[in-house]
């Protein structure tokens, strides 16, 4: 099965207590297709200016990913500066360069709009809206957001969450949206929304997966090296819905270990700066990951 993609790709300035890069290939449809690239074709569509490094579109090509709808307009790239406390827990936003990115408007190639599953990365909700009504009939459309959506423009998420298939979000956003701290409590109340599945991220505590049939929890690794969290949630759905693309198989257990592929990506990114975990990445090495994780999820 193929995956279409919307959201940004950006250029990162990040500092960590292990380093620093600049200008590093990032946002969350990046992170996301070069990550899904790994268990299905992806096609992405996003917005950069001229001055978006070539390599980082041969990387795109090289990993199979469809870049028919990256628009490249005139203009500087959308672009990020961050910093990370000493125990990587605290993220400081030290720029954000909206640039072309702010002038986004997604088109899906005519044949894109016939994918089975749709990414609708953290945009606007008027943006995700806008392709919803582009695609026809996907088998499945996950869709995820951030605090700043929540806070600026609520009532617009709240109509894509009743659109969505599953709604991706982390522990932090679960608990303003839906101002509780009670985590299954939110999910309940988000899937009366209208979603099948609510995942909740929980950083280095996991992933939680409500459903009206199933509630399914994932830890996470303990033994990883953290270098660089940037992009993790966005590499989590890029495993999820990868598992998904591969296996094909929309039942209960289909959807848990799409949720532990999920983890096992996120786990790889935290690895290295940008995209340097999940570029080069083997299958091989991906499902011997998964294993050992799902040795820690059965006795």
């Amino acid at each position: 099965m193929n995956i279409t993609v919307v959201g940004s790709v950006g250029l990162d300035t990040i500092t960590t207590p292990l380093g620093k890069v600049e200008d590093a290939l990032g946002g969350s449809a990046g992170h996301f297709a070069v990550t899904a690239s790994n268990f299905a074709p992806v096609h992405l569509v996003a917005v950069v200016g001229e001055d978006f490094p070539k390599e980082h579109l041969e990387l795109f090509k090289a990993r199979g990913i469809d870049v028919r709808g990256l628009q490249i307009v005139p203009g500087r790239t959308f672009r990020w500066t961050g910093y990370y406390s000493t125990d990587f827990h605290t993220r400081e936003t030290l720029e954000t360069q909206l640039n072309v990115f702010e002038g986004f408007d997604p088109v899906l190639p005519e044949d894109c709009r016939q994918t089975p599953l749709v990414f609708l990365a953290n945009i606007h909700p008027r943006l995700q809206l806008k392709v919803l009504e582009q695609v026809d009939r996907p088998r499945l459309v996950l869709g995820d957001t951030m605090n700043f959506w929540i806070e600026s423009d609520r009532e617009g998420l709240l109509e894509v969450i009743k659109k969505l298939d599953v709604f991706l979000l982390s522990d932090s956003e679960v608990e303003e949206l839906c101002e509780t701290h009670d985590l299954m409590k939110a999910a309940r109340q988000l899937l009366e929304m209208g979603p099948d599945r609510v995942i909740i991220k929980k950083g280095p505590h996991g992933a939680l997966m409500v459903s009206q049939t199933d509630v399914f929890s994932v830890p996470a690794f303990s033994d990883v090296k953290v270098v660089d969290p940037t992009g993790a949630g966005d590499s989590f759905a890029g495993g999820f819905f990868g598992s998904i693309a591969r296996y094909q198989d929309f039942t209960d257990l289909g959807f848990r270990r799409a949720v532990a592929f999920g983890c096992v990506m996120g786990a790889f990114n935290v690895e290295g700066f940008s995209l340097d975990r999940t570029r080069d990445l083997e299958m091989t090495e991906i499902l011997q990951r998964y294993e050992n994780l799902r040795q820690l999820t059965v006795y």
